[in-house]
């Protein structure tokens, strides 16, 4: 639900030392990580984020306007990963993103990072939240609900995947750190 504070303070920076100009976000909720990654962005950045509830995201666009990064934010209201798809359709978005975070419904985390890495550039980085959940992904499997099968799935992907590198940062509810090559 909402990013740890901790958390997207980390974000932000990250944002920051990358020199990042063009991110996506999916998974908005009220969007205070949005509104820490679009501080961290340029005057001329752009985060298009990415949620179906438009009653969630009513609250962040209060915020994103009182903290003036609200033209550096593009809310896309739909499905994520038929949004992400249509960014692909469009080859000249593919290898242009600098970064993305994923943070929304756990079943489609998979989905979701296969989309994102064809749109990172190289060097590009994806933050996927919740890689922790709890502590539930250590424990025995067959006790695992849909969720946490698939965010243990995710973290065995990334460690596998020679596209990436990566890294799991005990912040928050678990932030793996992954690099496009």
């Amino acid at each position: 639900m909402l990013t740890a504070m901790d958390q997207a303070e980390l974000m932000k920076i990250l944002v920051q030392i990358s020199g990042a100009k063009k991110g996506i976000e999916v998974g908005v909720f009220t969007g205070y990580s949005s509104l820490c990654m679009a501080e961290g962005l340029p005057e001329d950045g752009k985060l298009y984020c990415l949620d179906v509830s438009e009653e969630w995201t009513d609250i962040g666009k209060k915020y994103w306007e009182l903290a003036g990064v609200q033209d550096k934010i593009e809310l896309i209201l739909a499905p994520a990963v038929e949004t992400l798809d249509k960014f692909i359709e469009d080859e000249d978005n593919l290898g242009t993103f600098d970064f993305a975070f994923i943070d929304a419904d756990k079943t489609n985390y998979i989905n979701y990072y296969e989309r994102i890495l064809k749109l990172l550039k190289p060097n590009g980085f994806i933050m996927i939240d919740n890689v922790l959940w709890r502590g539930s992904v250590i424990k025995d499997p067959s006790t695992f609900d849909e969720d946490t099968k698939v965010l243990r799935e995710i973290s065995e992907l990334v460690k596998s995947d020679n596209r990436v590198t990566h890294c799991m940062i005990p912040i928050g509810d678990g932030l793996s750190i992954v690099r496009k090559k």
